[in-house]
């Protein structure tokens, strides 16, 4: 079996340092040769490629743009009457995904609208999603990217998000249908929203396209207290063959360093 590859999620861990660019070159430091963030769109772009170049990691996954946060956005990808700004967005994603050479965008669905009730705009959100990841996927084919929807929980993290389980994302990557729009799996929302994960790592593994991993329910690091064996599920994931990077998209219950002994065991096996 192979062994996993892992990243470190710079918009969670190494913020001790106050810019992406110096938590690029942080993670390296710490052995990292793969970072992911959320959204680097604040950053001055020719820094984070001097950093990736001069560090020598990849960056693997970044997110498109959530909208206006303060007015309550989460990402627009299924959020009706927004269609142009989520292309918009995913413009200035691609932009930074081709001068990082990112071969990977998270395509964030967003949130139901305050006061509407879920039954009642599912379908037409649904619809949304389905025609904006089908534009998105002609979009990325050309450049070679793979867009990825991930399930978030609605129990704790974001009671609002519109995508919010494996079996819900499955269904709509059907109805899209395109090799080039996956799965990406969240084990710390799997596990609050679904459980069962061994039946759904093996389920939904032709489609996962990214994983990313958490203690549940504190999202802190993987060999935290918790509901989680890591070393089960990592093992899980290397029996499946699992090629993907491995996202440590977590809260350190420390410093970043002080919450990498797992992983650093797992690189000296």
């Amino acid at each position: 079996m192979a062994a996993l590859k892992f990243c470190a999620n710079i918009s969670w861990l190494f913020t001790e340092h106050p810019d992406f660019s110096k938590r690029i070159y942080a993670a390296a430091s710490a052995g990292f040769q793969a970072v992911e963030a959320a959204w680097l769109y604040d950053e001055d772009l020719s820094e984070l490629q001097k950093a990736k170049e001069t560090a020598r990691v990849e960056v693997v996954l970044i997110n498109t743009p959530p909208g206006d946060i303060k007015a309550g956005d989460l990402g627009l990808g299924a959020v009706p009457g927004r269609e142009l700004e989520f292309r918009q967005g995913l413009d200035l994603t691609l932009k930074y995904a081709k001068a990082l050479n990112c071969k990977r965008i998270h395509l964030m669905a967003g949130r139901i609208p305050v006061d509407a009730h879920r039954e009642a705009v599912a379908r037409e959100m649904e619809d949304v999603f389905v025609q904006n990841l089908n534009y998105a996927a002609d979009i990325l084919s050309k450049e070679g990217i793979t867009g990825l929807i991930e399930p978030i929980n609605t129990r704790i993290t974001d009671p609002r998000y519109f995508l919010d389980s494996p079996r819900q994302a499955a269904a709509i990557l059907e109805k899209v249908g395109k090799p080039n729009i996956q799965l990406q799996m969240d084990i710390f929302h799997w596990q609050i929203m679904d459980g069962n994960l061994t039946q759904n790592m093996h389920k939904y593994f032709p489609i996962i396209g990214h994983v990313q991993i958490a203690q549940v329910p504190g999202r802190n690091e993987p060999d935290s207290d918790g509901e989680l064996s890591y070393r089960y599920l990592l093992s899980t994931l290397e029996k499946l063959g699992y090629q993907g990077y491995v996202g440590c998209e977590y809260k350190p219950l420390d410093s970043t360093e002080r919450s990498l002994g797992w992983v650093q065991q797992y690189w000296a096996q």
